[in-house]
Protein backbone atom coordinates (compact mmCIF):
# COMPACT_ATOMS: atom_id res chain seq x y z
CA UNK A 1 0.00 0.00 0.00
CA UNK A 2 0.89 3.36 -0.76
CA UNK A 3 2.30 5.71 1.94
CA UNK A 4 0.80 9.63 1.51
CA UNK A 5 4.21 11.57 2.92
CA UNK A 6 3.71 15.11 3.19
CA UNK A 7 6.97 16.85 3.86
CA UNK A 8 7.12 20.67 5.73
CA UNK A 9 9.77 23.19 5.13
CA UNK A 10 9.56 27.26 5.10
CA UNK A 11 11.63 27.11 1.84
CA UNK A 12 13.59 25.71 -1.35
CA UNK A 13 16.56 28.28 -0.50
CA UNK A 14 20.15 26.72 -1.15
CA UNK A 15 20.34 25.73 2.66
CA UNK A 16 21.45 21.92 4.19
CA UNK A 17 18.24 21.32 5.26
CA UNK A 18 16.80 22.24 2.05
CA UNK A 19 19.11 20.15 0.03
CA UNK A 20 18.58 16.96 1.68
CA UNK A 21 15.04 17.03 1.76
CA UNK A 22 15.32 17.48 -1.65
CA UNK A 23 16.94 14.42 -2.00
CA UNK A 24 14.88 12.56 -0.11
CA UNK A 25 11.72 13.57 -2.33
CA UNK A 26 13.52 12.41 -5.30
CA UNK A 27 14.74 9.42 -4.01
CA UNK A 28 11.69 8.08 -2.47
CA UNK A 29 10.53 4.43 -4.04
CA UNK A 30 7.56 5.97 -6.00
CA UNK A 31 5.63 2.56 -6.10
CA UNK A 32 5.81 2.92 -2.17
CA UNK A 33 5.45 6.56 -1.19
CA UNK A 34 3.18 9.54 -2.55
CA UNK A 35 5.35 12.37 -1.64
CA UNK A 36 4.16 15.73 -1.53
CA UNK A 37 6.47 19.23 -0.05
CA UNK A 38 4.67 22.22 1.74
CA UNK A 39 6.41 25.11 1.35
CA UNK A 40 5.48 27.25 4.50
CA UNK A 41 7.15 30.94 3.59
CA UNK A 42 8.47 30.88 0.00
CA UNK A 43 9.42 28.87 -2.70
CA UNK A 44 13.20 28.73 -3.81
CA UNK A 45 15.91 28.23 -6.12
CA UNK A 46 15.50 24.03 -5.17
CA UNK A 47 11.77 24.30 -5.99
CA UNK A 48 12.53 23.83 -9.57
CA UNK A 49 14.45 20.83 -9.16
CA UNK A 50 12.10 19.08 -7.13
CA UNK A 51 9.23 20.13 -9.99
CA UNK A 52 11.84 18.68 -12.20
CA UNK A 53 11.75 15.14 -10.04
CA UNK A 54 8.22 15.11 -10.37
CA UNK A 55 7.78 16.15 -7.31
CA UNK A 56 4.42 18.17 -6.17
CA UNK A 57 5.08 21.29 -4.47
CA UNK A 58 2.02 23.59 -2.25
CA UNK A 59 3.15 26.90 -1.97
CA UNK A 60 1.06 27.96 1.76
CA UNK A 61 2.30 31.50 1.68
CA UNK A 62 3.27 32.67 5.63
CA UNK A 63 3.25 36.32 5.89
CA UNK A 64 4.64 37.27 9.16
CA UNK A 65 6.13 35.63 11.65
CA UNK A 66 2.81 34.34 13.68
CA UNK A 67 0.56 34.88 10.73
CA UNK A 68 -2.20 32.69 11.82
CA UNK A 69 -3.87 31.93 8.40
CA UNK A 70 -0.90 30.14 7.47
CA UNK A 71 -1.43 27.91 9.74
CA UNK A 72 -5.58 27.68 8.42
CA UNK A 73 -3.85 27.44 4.79
CA UNK A 74 -1.77 24.30 5.84
CA UNK A 75 -4.10 22.65 7.54
CA UNK A 76 -6.82 22.81 4.83
CA UNK A 77 -3.74 21.18 2.28
CA UNK A 78 -3.07 18.47 4.54
CA UNK A 79 -6.88 17.46 4.89
CA UNK A 80 -7.11 17.68 1.05
CA UNK A 81 -3.71 15.78 0.66
CA UNK A 82 -4.81 13.16 3.70
CA UNK A 83 -1.21 12.06 4.47
CA UNK A 84 -0.34 9.08 6.84
CA UNK A 85 2.47 10.89 7.62
CA UNK A 86 3.44 14.57 7.83
CA UNK A 87 7.68 15.01 8.38
CA UNK A 88 8.53 18.76 9.40
CA UNK A 89 11.63 20.52 9.02
CA UNK A 90 13.38 23.76 10.68
CA UNK A 91 11.83 25.44 13.65
CA UNK A 92 9.21 27.35 11.37
CA UNK A 93 7.70 24.49 9.91
CA UNK A 94 8.04 22.06 12.80
CA UNK A 95 5.70 24.47 15.10
CA UNK A 96 3.04 25.36 12.19
CA UNK A 97 3.41 22.12 10.58
CA UNK A 98 3.22 19.76 13.34
CA UNK A 99 0.20 22.06 14.70
CA UNK A 100 -1.63 21.85 11.63
CA UNK A 101 -0.90 18.36 11.19
CA UNK A 102 -2.21 17.61 14.62
CA UNK A 103 -5.75 19.38 13.78
CA UNK A 104 -6.02 17.76 10.70
CA UNK A 105 -5.94 14.16 12.56
CA UNK A 106 -2.91 12.97 10.49
CA UNK A 107 -2.14 9.14 12.46
CA UNK A 108 2.01 10.06 12.62
CA UNK A 109 3.90 13.41 12.67
CA UNK A 110 7.46 13.55 12.29
CA UNK A 111 9.69 16.73 12.87
CA UNK A 112 13.60 17.24 11.86
CA UNK A 113 16.10 19.43 14.11
CA UNK A 114 19.02 20.41 11.67
CA UNK A 115 21.05 22.42 13.59
CA UNK A 116 22.29 23.36 17.59
CA UNK A 117 20.23 26.32 18.36
CA UNK A 118 21.70 28.56 20.89
CA UNK A 119 19.79 31.54 19.27
CA UNK A 120 15.93 29.73 21.00
CA UNK A 121 14.55 31.56 23.38
CA UNK A 122 12.57 29.80 26.56
CA UNK A 123 9.78 30.37 25.13
CA UNK A 124 10.72 28.41 21.79
CA UNK A 125 11.84 25.38 23.85
CA UNK A 126 8.62 25.68 25.66
CA UNK A 127 6.74 25.47 22.49
CA UNK A 128 9.41 22.07 21.14
CA UNK A 129 8.90 20.49 24.22
CA UNK A 130 5.08 20.60 23.55
CA UNK A 131 5.02 19.55 20.43
CA UNK A 132 7.32 16.83 20.96
CA UNK A 133 4.43 15.39 23.15
CA UNK A 134 2.30 14.81 19.46
CA UNK A 135 5.42 13.76 17.65
CA UNK A 136 6.51 10.05 17.21
CA UNK A 137 10.07 11.07 16.33
CA UNK A 138 12.46 13.61 15.89
CA UNK A 139 14.98 12.92 13.30
CA UNK A 140 18.53 14.73 13.05
CA UNK A 141 22.13 14.99 10.97
CA UNK A 142 24.01 15.01 14.13
CA UNK A 143 24.75 13.53 18.01
CA UNK A 144 25.47 16.76 18.53
CA UNK A 145 21.58 18.23 17.85
CA UNK A 146 20.32 15.46 19.78
CA UNK A 147 22.55 16.13 23.08
CA UNK A 148 21.77 19.75 22.51
CA UNK A 149 17.80 19.02 22.62
CA UNK A 150 17.87 16.54 25.62
CA UNK A 151 19.78 19.25 27.85
CA UNK A 152 16.74 21.23 27.01
CA UNK A 153 14.24 18.78 27.88
CA UNK A 154 13.19 16.70 25.16
CA UNK A 155 13.44 13.19 25.26
CA UNK A 156 17.25 11.55 23.64
CA UNK A 157 14.91 8.55 22.60
CA UNK A 158 12.72 10.91 20.10
CA UNK A 159 15.37 11.44 17.91
CA UNK A 160 16.66 9.61 15.02
CA UNK A 161 20.45 10.18 14.13
CA UNK A 162 20.34 9.96 10.35
CA UNK A 163 23.66 11.31 8.94
CA UNK A 164 23.64 13.59 5.92
CA UNK A 165 24.04 12.15 2.40
CA UNK A 166 25.60 13.52 -0.55
CA UNK A 167 25.66 13.62 -4.49
CA UNK A 168 28.82 11.70 -6.24
CA UNK A 169 31.21 13.99 -7.50
CA UNK A 170 30.07 14.56 -11.36
CA UNK A 171 31.87 17.00 -14.09
CA UNK A 172 34.49 18.22 -11.63
CA UNK A 173 37.49 18.23 -13.95
CA UNK A 174 39.06 21.52 -13.19
CA UNK A 175 41.99 22.26 -12.65
CA UNK A 176 44.21 24.04 -9.83
CA UNK A 177 44.91 27.17 -12.49
CA UNK A 178 41.57 27.54 -13.87
CA UNK A 179 40.24 27.49 -10.08
CA UNK A 180 42.56 30.45 -9.49
CA UNK A 181 41.51 32.07 -12.66
CA UNK A 182 37.89 31.88 -11.74
CA UNK A 183 38.54 33.53 -8.40
CA UNK A 184 40.93 35.82 -9.02
CA UNK A 185 43.67 33.88 -7.35
CA UNK A 186 47.35 34.11 -8.54
CA UNK A 187 48.36 30.71 -9.31
CA UNK A 188 51.47 30.38 -7.35
CA UNK A 189 49.14 30.77 -4.16
CA UNK A 190 48.20 28.54 -1.39
CA UNK A 191 44.16 28.45 -1.68
CA UNK A 192 41.82 28.31 1.03
CA UNK A 193 38.30 28.22 0.80
CA UNK A 194 35.37 29.13 3.41
CA UNK A 195 31.49 28.39 2.42
CA UNK A 196 28.47 29.78 3.46
CA UNK A 197 26.07 32.69 4.53
CA UNK A 198 27.07 35.78 5.51
CA UNK A 199 25.64 36.04 9.00
CA UNK A 200 27.16 35.88 12.92
CA UNK A 201 26.94 32.20 13.67
CA UNK A 202 29.35 31.83 10.91
CA UNK A 203 32.48 33.68 12.83
CA UNK A 204 33.86 34.97 9.19
CA UNK A 205 35.76 37.64 11.56
CA UNK A 206 37.33 35.07 13.37
CA UNK A 207 38.45 33.31 9.71
CA UNK A 208 39.54 36.99 8.36
CA UNK A 209 41.95 37.49 11.22
CA UNK A 210 43.38 34.31 11.03
CA UNK A 211 43.98 34.46 6.98
CA UNK A 212 45.95 37.91 7.89
CA UNK A 213 47.92 36.03 10.68
CA UNK A 214 48.56 33.08 7.97
CA UNK A 215 48.93 35.50 4.95
CA UNK A 216 51.45 37.44 7.15
CA UNK A 217 53.17 34.99 7.86
CA UNK A 218 54.02 33.08 4.85
CA UNK A 219 53.47 35.67 2.02
CA UNK A 220 51.63 32.88 -0.09
CA UNK A 221 48.03 32.37 0.94
CA UNK A 222 44.69 33.70 0.67
CA UNK A 223 41.53 32.88 1.80
CA UNK A 224 38.39 33.04 -0.49
CA UNK A 225 34.96 33.34 1.34
CA UNK A 226 32.26 31.95 -1.65
CA UNK A 227 28.88 32.63 -0.20
CA UNK A 228 25.85 35.86 0.25
CA UNK A 229 24.45 37.36 3.66
CA UNK A 230 23.17 40.04 5.61
CA UNK A 231 26.54 40.57 6.67
CA UNK A 232 28.39 41.35 3.49
CA UNK A 233 28.94 44.61 3.85
CA UNK A 234 30.07 44.58 7.50
CA UNK A 235 32.35 41.51 6.49
CA UNK A 236 34.21 43.67 3.58
CA UNK A 237 34.87 46.92 5.98
CA UNK A 238 36.37 44.40 8.57
CA UNK A 239 38.88 42.78 5.61
CA UNK A 240 39.89 46.11 4.64
CA UNK A 241 40.12 47.47 8.25
CA UNK A 242 42.57 44.29 8.99
CA UNK A 243 43.99 43.10 6.07
CA UNK A 244 44.22 43.09 2.11
CA UNK A 245 42.22 41.45 -0.96
CA UNK A 246 45.38 39.39 -1.58
CA UNK A 247 44.65 38.20 2.07
CA UNK A 248 40.96 37.50 1.80
CA UNK A 249 38.74 37.91 -0.71
CA UNK A 250 34.53 37.39 -1.10
CA UNK A 251 33.52 35.17 -4.13
CA UNK A 252 29.91 36.04 -3.10
CA UNK A 253 27.51 33.16 -4.11
CA UNK A 254 28.14 30.38 -6.77
CA UNK A 255 27.25 27.36 -8.25
CA UNK A 256 30.34 25.79 -8.80
CA UNK A 257 31.70 25.42 -5.44
CA UNK A 258 32.33 21.58 -6.39
CA UNK A 259 34.75 22.84 -9.40
CA UNK A 260 36.51 25.45 -7.28
CA UNK A 261 37.24 22.37 -4.30
CA UNK A 262 39.37 20.98 -7.23
CA UNK A 263 42.30 23.67 -6.80
CA UNK A 264 41.79 24.50 -2.56
CA UNK A 265 44.93 22.88 -0.54
CA UNK A 266 42.63 23.53 2.64
CA UNK A 267 38.62 24.23 3.80
CA UNK A 268 38.47 26.43 7.00
CA UNK A 269 35.01 26.10 8.90
CA UNK A 270 34.68 28.94 11.82
CA UNK A 271 31.29 28.22 13.18
CA UNK A 272 29.94 28.72 16.65
CA UNK A 273 27.25 26.54 15.99
CA UNK A 274 26.28 23.21 13.08
CA UNK A 275 24.44 20.77 12.59
CA UNK A 276 26.15 18.65 9.75
CA UNK A 277 27.86 21.28 7.27
CA UNK A 278 27.21 19.94 3.97
CA UNK A 279 30.15 22.70 3.23
CA UNK A 280 32.29 20.72 4.88
CA UNK A 281 31.04 17.17 3.63
CA UNK A 282 31.58 18.40 -0.04
CA UNK A 283 35.46 19.53 0.66
CA UNK A 284 36.04 16.28 2.55
CA UNK A 285 34.41 14.47 -0.34
CA UNK A 286 36.78 16.17 -2.20
CA UNK A 287 39.88 15.09 -0.54
CA UNK A 288 40.09 18.78 0.69
CA UNK A 289 41.65 18.78 4.20
CA UNK A 290 39.23 20.67 6.82
CA UNK A 291 40.42 22.26 9.96
CA UNK A 292 36.88 23.39 12.01
CA UNK A 293 35.89 24.96 15.56
CA UNK A 294 35.59 22.38 18.22
CA UNK A 295 31.72 22.07 17.86
CA UNK A 296 29.38 19.17 17.77
CA UNK A 297 28.57 19.05 14.19
CA UNK A 298 32.30 19.55 13.19
CA UNK A 299 33.06 16.95 15.48
CA UNK A 300 30.87 14.52 13.75
CA UNK A 301 32.93 15.25 10.40
CA UNK A 302 36.42 16.04 11.53
CA UNK A 303 38.35 12.98 12.77
CA UNK A 304 41.36 15.00 14.61
CA UNK A 305 44.75 13.91 12.73
CA UNK A 306 42.93 12.09 10.63
CA UNK A 307 40.71 13.66 8.26
CA UNK A 308 41.76 16.99 9.02
CA UNK A 309 42.27 19.42 12.39
CA UNK A 310 40.09 20.69 15.09
CA UNK A 311 40.69 23.90 16.81
CA UNK A 312 39.02 25.92 20.03
CA UNK A 313 36.22 28.21 18.85
CA UNK A 314 37.56 31.94 18.10
CA UNK A 315 41.17 30.84 18.42
CA UNK A 316 42.81 33.03 15.05
CA UNK A 317 45.86 31.55 15.90
CA UNK A 318 44.99 27.86 15.37
CA UNK A 319 43.87 28.20 12.74
CA UNK A 320 47.05 29.99 11.51
CA UNK A 321 49.13 27.34 13.55
CA UNK A 322 47.01 23.88 11.73
CA UNK A 323 47.46 25.34 8.08
CA UNK A 324 50.78 26.33 8.12
CA UNK A 325 51.73 22.91 9.63
CA UNK A 326 49.74 21.26 7.34
CA UNK A 327 50.76 23.56 4.01
CA UNK A 328 54.44 22.85 5.20
CA UNK A 329 54.06 19.15 4.96
CA UNK A 330 52.12 18.22 1.64
CA UNK A 331 52.03 14.68 2.56
CA UNK A 332 50.33 14.71 5.77
CA UNK A 333 47.83 17.06 3.82
CA UNK A 334 47.57 14.60 0.77
CA UNK A 335 47.09 11.55 3.73
CA UNK A 336 44.36 13.97 5.50
CA UNK A 337 42.23 14.34 2.00
CA UNK A 338 42.29 10.71 1.15
CA UNK A 339 41.17 9.65 4.67
CA UNK A 340 38.43 12.35 4.08
CA UNK A 341 37.50 11.27 0.64
CA UNK A 342 37.13 7.49 1.90
CA UNK A 343 35.24 8.68 5.28
CA UNK A 344 32.39 10.54 2.88
CA UNK A 345 32.16 7.90 0.57
CA UNK A 346 31.49 5.36 3.10
CA UNK A 347 29.46 6.69 5.63
CA UNK A 348 27.50 9.55 3.72
CA UNK A 349 25.50 8.11 0.88
CA UNK A 350 22.26 9.39 -0.65
CA UNK A 351 21.41 6.13 -0.33
CA UNK A 352 22.13 5.23 2.98
CA UNK A 353 20.39 8.20 4.15
CA UNK A 354 17.18 7.56 2.38
CA UNK A 355 17.24 3.96 3.55
CA UNK A 356 17.55 5.10 7.01
CA UNK A 357 14.42 7.54 6.20
CA UNK A 358 12.54 4.45 4.83
CA UNK A 359 12.81 2.44 7.38
CA UNK A 360 11.44 5.20 10.01
CA UNK A 361 8.46 5.82 7.79
CA UNK A 362 7.48 2.15 7.75
CA UNK A 363 7.33 2.28 11.33
CA UNK A 364 4.23 4.03 11.52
Amino acid sequence: MTIRLALVIPTMDRGGAEKQLCLLAENLPRDEFDVRVFLLTREGPLVDRLRDAGVSVTLIGKRFKADPTALFRLRRELKSFAPDIVHTWIFAANSFGRLAAKWAGVPTILASERCVDPWKSRMHFMVDRWLAKSTAAITTNSEGVRDFYAQHGIDRELFRVIPNGIEPRRGVAVGRDEVRRRLQVEPERKLILAVGRLWPQKRYRDLIWAAELLGTLRLDTTLVIVGDGPQKGELLRFRDSVTCPQHVRFAGPRTDVAELLNGADLFWIGSEYEGQSNAVIEAMQAGVPVIGTDIPGNRDLIVPGVTGQIVELGDRAGFARQSQELLENPAMAARFGQAAMERINRDFTISAMVEAHIGLYRER
